[in-house]
């Protein structure tokens, strides 16, 4: 099953996934699916726009090495810009989430009934 993310989520995730090391693109996208098992699966086209914008913003750094299947990789390395902006969006999606799972278990009252 495919679940859409909310917008600025994806790079949120990408970033939490950047907090074990470097990482090249299908890794990051790969680590992602085995850890939701099976219900985020980010697509090139969003994955790789969203590590070029997070690398001009200078929350990655990007260079190029050889990857498990010695093939030339782009690997990606959160910065220590990235690691702050993970921890604001981190603590905003807490929020978010809290906020939303207090409406999920409120009980509603009818107005004027």
């Amino acid at each position: 099953m495919q679940t859409e993310l909310l917008q600025g989520t994806l790079d949120m995730l990408i970033l939490k996934t950047l907090t074990g090391g470097p990482m090249h693109g299908y890794a990051v996208a790969s680590w992602l699916q085995r850890t939701t098992d099976d219900a985020l699966r980010v697509e090139e086209g969003s994955l790789y726009p969203a590590l070029h914008r997070m690398t001009k913003r200078g929350w990655v750094k990007a260079d190029w090495g050889v990857s498990e299947n010695n093939r030339r990789a782009k690997f990606y390395t959160l910065t220590a810009e990235g690691r702050r902006q993970l921890a604001q969006e981190a603590s905003s999606w807490e929020r978010m989430t809290e906020a939303v799972s207090k409406v999920l278990q409120a009980r509603p009252v009818m107005q004027g009934a």
